[in-house]
């Protein structure tokens, strides 16, 4: 049931990812930088790891607002075959102007190259509302 769950979240994100319906104005409520992978203590990785290697796939976000924004902190991981191997969110809420370093786990399986994808939406997985365009970490794994 966790799979078939996982695969309808996926599609829902690829399908905002690919024909958002959202204003350039509705985009711009939060922002991502500094995408990074980390180890549990948060010290930056670089984009190689090991199999089996627990990280941190994490990011800066900022709410650009002068009210406070909930949000949720997804990340999709695909492998170079374009299917998603793990899927993983967060949530909370930000303070106007607020910046907060956030992130989700992962320990991959296999070797291989991934995309890591983060999105924060609003109120996942209610409405699906992007608060911002989603950005990428490609990552090698051996």
């Amino acid at each position: 049931m966790l799979k078939i769950f996982e695969i309808i979240i996926a599609i829902m994100i690829l399908a905002a990812s690919i024909s958002p319906v959202f204003g350039a104005d509705e985009l711009d409520k939060v922002s991502i930088s500094k995408p990074t992978l980390a180890n549990a203590f948060g010290i930056s990785l670089g984009n190689s790891i090991n199999v089996d290697q627990q990280i941190q796939v994490a990011a800066d976000i900022t709410n650009n607002q002068e009210r406070s924004q909930q949000f949720n902190y997804l990340v999709q991981i695909k492998n170079e075959h374009g299917l998603v191997v793990k899927l993983s969110w967060t949530g909370g809420e930000l303070n106007p102007h607020q910046k907060w370093n956030t992130s989700v786990f992962w320990s991959p399986e296999e070797s291989g190259e991934y995309i890591a994808e983060i999105f924060v939406w609003e109120r996942f997985p209610i409405d699906n509302k992007a608060l911002t365009e989603h950005t990428t970490i490609s990552i090698t794994v051996s």
